[in-house]
């Protein structure tokens, strides 16, 4: 039977900051609700991934080569396949990622790939 899922409630349901909690998939994309808090990555590249970025609760900032996008609850962005970028997280924020499987590894997430599912 298909249910539906309250991102907010999903990401409050993780195990702590910096864990992916995967709640959907649509083809080969992931959908993943994670919290992180006070966390700059490293610029990075997807170069077989576009990625979505949906703000649940809070606010962070995508930095790309040419400045900074700020995202509050309710905003989303999408950064296509081959953008340098880097999120910039000053303080607590829940966010939906969309992506290919197999997109999120340690460079790219900081040292955390663990994703948990969802029963």
């Amino acid at each position: 039977m298909l249910e539906k899922v309250n991102l907010l409630t999903a990401a409050n349901q993780t195990n702590g900051l910096f864990q992916y909690l995967k709640i959907g998939q649509i083809n080969n994309h992931m959908l993943n609700v994670v919290q992180v808090e006070n966390r700059t990555l490293d610029f990075h590249v997807h170069e077989q991934s576009d990625e979505l970025f949906y703000v649940i609760e809070g606010q962070f900032a995508i930095e790309l080569d040419d400045g900074m996008i700020h995202l509050e609850a309710g905003d989303m962005i999408v950064i296509p396949k081959g953008t340098r970028h880097r999120p910039v997280v000053t303080t607590r924020v829940s966010c939906l990622l969309i992506e290919i499987e197999g997109t999120l590894n340690a460079s790219n997430t900081g040292g955390s790939t663990q994703t948990e599912h969802r029963d």
